[in-house]
């Protein structure tokens, strides 16, 4: 039988965040709920960051009470449905989850990512936090800093495995497991549209009447890539993709730099899916850095969490309009 090393979670982390600040009750409920919402706020960590507060004005909005981005008494009052489902679950690890297989540190010449098999996880703690949509960090904070990386071990993570992943048996089956790996629900709602808001830094997604149905938070252009404005259509989606890096694309690349092909993965430059748009080199793709998403640049492209965009994937269909406006 495979032996598995036995590691506590404070190892897994840098010195400098080994220990982490308990997270807010309220706050880490309410991120619990938004999440399972699709109202994204980000990292479920805690606290009361952007990320929370534009996903706070997004469900207001939805909900058509007054939007304050603050966990008021109609915000709350409006949570009660909900209010049962537990913000915090005690699940098992189990050899698969601990298994990978991770590849340690990503290195940052593209030169040197090519050469791997894979952009995977670093580590089981990374792979464990993407699945419960937190961070290291806020694991280390809901369980002792000794607890064990071993298989059968219970850890504490935020709730946010969805009712049912029932999705087609056609469904490719690399996406499948990369949908049950991230905790994304086979029942999410049609969207007629896409909105990406450059002003709010979210991503909005509206069914047919109209009606906003989710929203993300975003990482959208910078001020040598600005976010293209117009509306755009989504022609595709592309599942686990290889990245073609390609130097002349990026301002930013090194003189030296040629392409390269690099390995898929969640940790590669778009993560775990690329949702392609009629605009030639744009598109809204997942990310290796979570916690970054909204308080850093991108080339051009509108960058979410790897669990938002697979979310959005799953949503979204050739053919759906994609507006992009300041």
């Amino acid at each position: 039988m495979r032996s598995f090393k036995t590691l506590i979670l404070a190892a897994a982390l840098f010195p400098a965040i080994a220990s982490a600040a308990a997270p807010d009750p309220r706050v880490l409920g309410a991120q619990v709920l938004l999440d399972r919402l699709g109202f994204g706020p980000g990292v479920i960590d805690g606290a009361s960051g952007q990320s929370f507060v534009k996903a706070l004005r997004g469900w207001q909005e939805a909900k058509g009470l007054a939007i304050t981005g603050q966990l008021d008494d109609a915000t709350v009052k409006s949570f009660e449905p909900f209010r049962e489902m537990p913000t915090v679950l005690e699940v098992k690890l189990t050899p698969q989850i601990l298994a990978g297989p991770f590849v340690g540190a990503i290195p940052a010449k593209q030169s040197e990512q090519a050469k791997m098999a894979s952009l995977g996880y670093a580590d089981a703690m990374e792979a464990i936090a993407e699945r419960y949509h937190t961070t290291k960090a806020t694991l280390v904070a809901l369980n002792s800093p000794q607890t064990k990386l071993a298989p059968g071990v219970g850890i504490k993570v935020p709730n946010v495995i969805p009712p049912e992943q029932d999705f087609p048996a056609d469904m490719n089956a690399g996406w499948r497991e990369t949908l049950g790996t991230l905790n994304v629900g086979s029942g999410q709602p049609e969207v007629a549209k896409v909105v990406v808001d450059k002003s709010d830094g979210v991503l909005r997604a509206f069914d047919g009447a109209g009606k906003l149905v989710a929203q993300f938070p975003a990482t959208m252009g910078s001020e040598h890539d600005p976010l293209p404005i117009g509306t755009w259509k989504i022609q595709g989606r592309s599942y686990n993709p290889p990245f073609h890096y390609n130097p002349k694309l990026f301002w930013d690349a090194d003189n030296g730099d040629k392409k390269a092909l690099l390995p898929p993965g969640p940790n590669g430059p778009v993560g775990v899916v690329w949702i392609d748009l009629d605009k030639k080199h744009y598109g809204i793709h997942g990310t290796p850095n979570p916690e970054k998403i909204g308080r850093t640049e991108s080339h051009g492209c509108i960058r979410l969490t790897n669990w938002d965009a697979a979310r959005l994937a799953v949503m979204v269909q050739p053919g759906t309009p994609a507006v992009f406006q300041p």
